[in-house]
């Protein structure tokens, strides 16, 4: 998989992000969810599988890429 760096460091992880994760039953097949992040879920600095963060649905998975800071940032996409 090509998986993005960032989504390893929990510096880079925030809420309002757009990202893609993938959730624990689709780990075998590595399909991927997108979404907004509401709430982090992983404590330490840094994963190797990327950050477990929630969505604003409610949907639970570990950070595979960072797709776009939140429109209301001035920040640029992140790809």
């Amino acid at each position: 998989m090509n998986r993005d760096r960032k989504s390893q460091q929990r510096a880079e992880v925030q809420p309002g992000l757009t990202v893609d994760i993938i959730q624990k039953a689709d780990q075998r097949s590595g399909k991927r969810t997108r979404g907004i992040v509401r709430e982090i879920l992983t404590g330490s600095a840094f994963h190797p599988h990327g950050i477990k963060v929630r969505l604003t649905d409610g949907r639970v998975g570990r950070v595979e890429e960072i797709i776009m800071r939140d429109v209301d940032s001035k920040d640029a996409p992140v790809n």
